[in-house]
């Protein structure tokens, strides 16, 4: 990948009277406007060899010419830490999160993160804002991620997940057994008193989730969720909403219920499971170079399999 970034293009006669910014969005739309705007206030992208503003207005026929240095973003470090890569490319990189990974650095985890290890494993991701990071996982959730290895594919990805043709599909196991699925269509917010936590609150972010059950057991019932929207801790706070908490949710998790004559074995691992049973097991997407649909899927990982068996273990022993 080379150092700049060097692009040109005509103004039509028909964006005539349009503003600079929004004329190059136009022109170049593998990248954002704001980091357009960034550009035009830095003299890195020029109209007809002189540096204008963002606001100013184009007439039509002039010649927008970009030469801007790919900059490293943030003063992370790459860490040599082990990352379970399900695909890659010139402009992608799907991994398979493990739990206890927090995704970015942040206060109380400066290090240590998924964006150290993509610096390792990727140097040129240090061109890419948040080393290429789209979207998040929590620190204890598993399963699907992808991260773009350009400006160009990230600005594309960001589009795809802001227009809601990302297809990404989670796996949990909840307390209380769900008769049938639904929808969860209720907005999400910081928590007014506990800022750690987010809330479903007036005025706040809009978030939807579908559900549909795929096994009941005594107490429990193991659900696929389908996100329309991705808020922070959207899952979660969608299930707790609705009276189906996660099992392992520390955060949001209600009253435990144990299977009345359960083993001591399964009742341990309800009492000590050390994380939300939460997994992102199904990611669809367009592929930002070619168009093409992708679609990726990982099986869950041990800890939910074996809670799973236990819990069909339980239901078979009660009958």
């Amino acid at each position: 990948m080379s150092d700049r970034i060097r692009l040109s293009a005509l103004v039509t006669p028909e964006s005539g009277g349009q503003r600079l910014d929004q004329v190059a969005a136009q022109l170049f739309p593998e990248h954002s406007r704001s980091r357009l705007q960034g550009w035009i206030k830095d003299g890195s992208l020029t109209l007809d060899g002189r540096s204008v503003r963002p606001r100013d207005t184009v007439y039509g026929g002039e010649k927008l010419e970009l030469d801007a240095e790919r900059e490293v973003q943030g003063d992370w470090q790459p860490e040599a830490i082990a990352l379970d890569v399900i695909y890659e490319d010139e402009a992608l990189l799907v991994i398979n999160k493990p739990a206890g990974l927090v995704v970015h650095p942040a206060a109380g985890h400066a290090d240590g993160t998924l964006l150290n290890a993509l610096l390792h494993h990727a140097p040129e991701l240090a061109k890419v804002p948040r080393a290429g990071i789209v979207h998040r996982l929590d620190k204890d959730t598993t399963g699907l991620m992808v991260v773009a290895k350009t400006l160009e594919a990230q600005t594309d990805l960001v589009g795809q997940l802001q227009e809601r043709t990302v297809t990404r599909e989670y796996e949990c196991v909840v307390v209380g057994v769900m008769t049938a699925g639904g929808k969860v269509d209720q907005p999400i917010a910081r928590h007014g008193t506990n800022r750690q936590k987010m809330a479903v609150m007036v005025g706040g972010k809009q978030a939807v989730s579908h559900y549909r059950v795929i096994s009941r057991f005594r107490a429990h019932t193991h659900v696929k969720v389908k996100l329309e929207t991705g808020r922070t801790h959207q899952i979660r706070v969608h299930m707790s909403y609705i009276n189906f908490p996660l099992i392992g949710d520390q955060t949001y998790g209600g009253r435990m219920r144990i299977p009345a004559g359960a083993t001591k074995e399964l009742i341990a691992l309800l009492r000590e499971f050390p994380r939300q049973a939460l997994h992102a097991r199904r990611l669809e997407l367009e592929h930002p170079v070619d168009g093409r649909h992708m679609s990726w899927e990982v099986q869950l990982p041990e800890d939910m399999q074996h809670l799973l068996a236990m819990l069909r273990e339980d239901g078979e022993l009660a009958e």
